[in-house]
């Protein structure tokens, strides 16, 4: 049982946490065993995921006041929150828990909600978020459009150039 103190303190730590996070996934870990959490945190820390099994209670206090509130209804049950703290890959939380789910031993997790961007998502929305792209991704996904209509026109040019000289 914490004391007033010990639960203040982890109001205040994930509250903190929620304040500088991007996105959010709150799942049911029931069924699972130690090794499997060990195994999903150590996925979680590759991308600067932030994860924590907090009590629904303070996790509600925690998250009040911060763009997770609207998550506080789907908090029931034994649930493990996963805060995206990585600002170059917004969704991390959502794709380290998404490559957990992969394995058919890991089947038990059960993703109850996902707020991205001030949005609340239904569980099912889990692998249509994971497949947004990475900054980098998304970068370099701009770049080529705005690349292609200048190789095509080099390309054009080049072929009547070459038409040309062959006249």
């Amino acid at each position: 049982m914490l004391t007033l103190q010990e639960k203040q303190a982890v109001v205040a730590e994930v509250s903190e946490i929620a304040g500088r996070a991007h996105s959010l996934v709150a799942a049911e870990y029931r069924g699972l065993t130690v090794s499997q959490l060990t195994a999903l945190r150590e996925k979680a820390r590759q991308g600067d995921v932030y994860l924590r099994v907090v009590k629904n209670s303070l996790a509600k206090r925690a998250l009040t006041n911060s763009s997770f509130e609207s998550i506080n209804d789907q908090l029931t049950g034994p649930i493990i929150l996963a805060f995206s703290m990585n600002e170059e890959d917004p969704v991390s939380g959502v794709r380290a828990i998404h490559e957990f789910l992969k394995e058919k031993a890991n089947e038990k997790m059960v993703v109850k909600a996902i707020v991205h961007d001030g949005e609340l998502y239904d569980g099912s929305a889990l692998e249509r978020i994971a497949s947004l792209p990475t900054k980098d991704q998304a970068i370099s996904m701009f770049l080529a459009v705005l690349k292609a209509p200048v190789q095509k026109l080099a390309a054009t040019l080049a072929a009547v150039r070459d038409q040309k000289e062959a006249a």
